[in-house]
């Protein structure tokens, strides 16, 4: 869940500032660094691209915004909830651990993958027109500055605000002599087992400091000698990051009113006395490392794909270190001893005030208090699958072999659909196969339980697994495993391409013949972000869709020719050439009766064909949608070039993820919903897929979700051509606007009301 300048204003709807809004980029475009400078005649310079051979040389130069500074602006966005007094209080804690997520992930791929290219000299002019160390330069300002940003937001406006509903958080110092001494017998039994003090010294090197871990640096003082030595102490990842403290003399229910945390490093801190005896401790500090993290897996039919990834990951541990957080009281000495070990710039050091680390608000965000959280919300059956008074439960496949059944997850349950639906088929004697790709799951998956329970059971079980899932390597290393060792088929996809497109495939022998269900997804097959993220899937018996799963499923686990779809578009050979002939037909419908409509919603959107088909179309006066949740590499409303596109974001209590995109009015609308963003890697180096929606009744709900999304009524950020967000979540009176994911709750309970009259 950033934003990219030294100062953004970020502004509200009834034109004023308030406390908590955050200030990250310049009001003024010719002083945000993120800009290229406009030339006399308005225009943004920009030098020539190696990208630029595959794009619309009649289309100016400086029509992209960089993805990596997009990027920050997507997780500013997250950082301006967290700063919200509008969002529940916990939340904003969530939202600052989710920023700290974020910005670990992008150092660890996109800044170690940047700096990767740069010292390999294979690192070119970005599509933007930035040089890479431009762009590394950028990034090292907008990181600092939003960094300082999350620890103000957290020191003085969510801590003090926790504090007032009785949350704190206590340092070693705050604390009564009697709780010191309960959490010294904690720190004996529990923490001091666990910890391995490293001194360095001559016999003892600079220690390895594994990414992303906490730790102490501490400098001790023999008495004897008077020399100065350099310890380092890890905080365990094992234990809670901040711990609960009970005030002296506090009853079991005064947890209901008062809860105190300590975060784990000043337990270890105030003993660091029984880790290193007969030395004075001097100074201690935290400090953490950020380090290459990405995956480089190369492909070889001679070698099996797991073991070459499992030797990857080994490596993974060990790679460069790309920046270093550190206390902001740190001595100077102590910060030159870290820089040279470490091998790490000046730029690439982040002084923050106490704590490091603020994933850990996590735990404090899960404090069982409803007057701090959004309001409760349950996923509940699809209305057209739920079950009838009887309270039995519907037979998935024989609702589906009579129509279509559109889900939108979380608001239609997941474990009641499409759970349902493959347990329902490895229960089901007439099932004879089942084929299924698997992008991310949880290790404790129904479905993969399914898919065992229909292997176990004869049936015919083939899971298309992506193992190079990005951080969930290792887990779906051992369900594969899992999977294989109860008799599923498990394939790795097609070498050189990541398999994440979104189906599933049962096929049934029925009295009339062989019949094939089909469900083709936006998200992935886990229930646990299924609560979570937002996303469509299609539920589907149509003749065409199941024809098309069994080539696509083909051409996935074994050696099969091109094919035709009828019903897909499949990455990397039909989705963008398919997308750019569709908004294409939309200019010449402009051209015909005015009404030319595009409208898509992605997670990101950088592929430069893409945008430039959307901008031929806004100049051919098309009515063009954008909704993106993170980078957007369009620049919208840019005169002669981008008028009539418009783009939104919306970010809330559920993570935008579903895929749509729509074209056309009146009669002749098309809607498609699947798994790919419109990035290089989606359309390139990945196989994804999207179906084409047909139920009438469905593409008027994708409409309208798109028309609420793009829609100044409900809450938004929007994108201007110099590349700034725009908050707008308040009304011309300053009240809060809805936002759409509240509106989408009310309409499916109002649907399912509906569904049981």
């Amino acid at each position: 869940m950033p934003q990219p300048e030294s100062t953004q204003e970020t502004r509200t709807g009834d034109g004023g500032a308030r406390s908590s809004d955050v200030s990250i980029t310049t009001s003024s475009p010719t002083a945000n660094p993120w800009l290229r400078p406009r030339a006399a005649n308005g225009r943004f310079v920009r030098a020539a691209s190696d990208e630029d051979a595959e794009q619309d040389s009649s289309l100016p130069a400086d029509r992209f915004l960089d993805r990596e500074i997009s990027w920050l602006q997507f997780n500013e966005r997250v950082l301006q909830l967290a700063a919200d007094e509008d969002v529940p209080l916990l939340e904003r804690a969530r939202f600052l651990a989710i920023f700290t997520s974020n910005l670990d992930e992008f150092f660890m791929v996109r800044v170690a993958g940047l700096k990767r290219r740069i010292a390999t000299g294979i690192a070119v002019r970005s599509a933007s027109g930035l040089e890479p160390r431009e762009v590394l330069e950028q990034i090292s300002v907008v990181a600092h500055d939003l960094t300082r940003v999350q620890a103000r937001i957290f020191e003085d406006e969510v801590r003090p605000a926790l504090a007032e509903e009785g949350i704190t958080i206590v340092r070693w110092s705050d604390i009564e002599d009697a709780e010191q001494e309960r959490l010294g017998d904690l720190f004996t039994e529990q923490i001091f087992p666990v910890l391995t003090p490293l001194a360095v010294d001559p016999a003892h090197p600079f220690p390895y400091i594994s990414g992303l871990s906490l730790n102490l640096a501490v400098i001790l003082i023999n008495p004897k000698t008077g020399k100065e030595h350099f310890a380092r102490v890890k905080v365990p990842p094992s234990l809670p990051r901040f711990m609960k403290v009970r005030r002296a003399g506090a009853s079991v229910t005064s947890d209901l009113f008062e809860a105190r945390f300590m975060p784990l490093e000043d337990v270890i801190a105030a003993h660091l006395d029984q880790l290193f005896p007969g030395m004075e401790v001097h100074e201690h500090y935290t400090f953490r490392v950020t380090r290459n993290e990405d995956l480089e897996v190369e492909e070889d039919d001679n070698e099996n794909l797991l073991t070459a990834l499992e030797r990857e990951l080994t490596r993974r541990r060990f790679g460069p270190p790309v920046r270093l957080e550190v206390d902001e009281d740190m001595d100077d000495h102590v910060m030159d001893l870290l820089v040279r070990e470490l091998g790490v710039t000046d730029e690439e050091v982040y002084r923050l005030p106490a704590p490091l680390d603020l994933r850990g608000l996590n735990d404090i965000a899960d404090i069982d208090r409803s007057d701090l959280h959004y309001p409760p919300f349950v996923a509940r059956t699809n209305a057209e699958l739920a079950p009838t008074e009887s309270a039995k439960a519907r037979s998935i496949i024989d609702k589906i072999r009579r129509q279509d059944v559109l889900l939108q997850h979380p608001y239609d349950s997941f474990s009641t659909s499409v759970q349902a639906f493959i347990e329902q088929a490895a229960a089901d004697p007439k099932v004879l196969a089942i084929k299924q790709t698997l992008y991310r799951t949880s290790g404790d998956s129904p479905i993969v339980d399914a898919l065992i329970d229909a292997a176990e059971a004869g049936k015919q079980v083939l899971a298309v697994v992506e193992i190079k899932a990005r951080f969930d390597e290792q887990n779906n290393i051992e369900w594969a495993r899992k999977l294989e060792h109860s008799g599923v088929h498990v394939v790795y996809g097609i070498v050189g391409l990541k398999t994440h497109c979104k189906l599933s495939l049962v096929v049934r022998q029925e009295a009339e013949g062989v019949r094939r269900y089909c469900h083709v997804g936006t998200g992935n097959y886990n229930p646990k972000t299924a609560r979570l993220y937002e996303d469509f899937g299609l539920l589907t018996a149509d003749p065409e869709v199941g024809e098309d799963l069994t080539k696509l499923f083909n051409q996935l686990s074994g050696v099969a020719p091109r094919s035709k779809f009828k019903r897909l578009l499949v990455a990397p050979r039909s989705i963008r050439d398919g997308l750019v002939d569709r908004i294409e037909k939309q200019i010449a419908r402009q051209g015909r009766s005015g009404d030319g409509y595009v409208a898509i919603k992605v997670n990101s959107i950088v592929d430069e064909q893409i945008i430039d088909a959307l901008y031929r179309a806004s100049q051919a006066g098309v009515e063009v949608d954008v909704w993106v949740r993170g980078i957007c590499a369009l620049r919208p409303g840019v005169p002669g070039l981008s008028e009539n596109i418009r783009v939104h974001s919306v970010l809330g209590r559920f993570l935008e993820h579903s895929r749509i995109f729509l074209f056309g009015s009146g009669e002749e609308r098309e809607a498609w919903i699947g798994s790919a963003d419109m990035m290089h890697r989606n359309l390139d180096r990945r196989v994804e897929a999207l179906v084409r929606i047909t139920e009438p009744r469905h593409v008027d709900l994708l409409f309208d979700l798109l028309r609420r999304g793009m829609s100044e009524e409900y809450s938004h950020w929007a994108l201007d051509g110099d590349g700034r967000w725009i908050r707008e979540h308040r009304d011309a009176a300053g009240e809060p606007l809805p936002d759409v994911q509240s509106w989408l709750i009310g309409a499916h309970a109002k649907r399912r009301r509906k569904a049981r009259r």
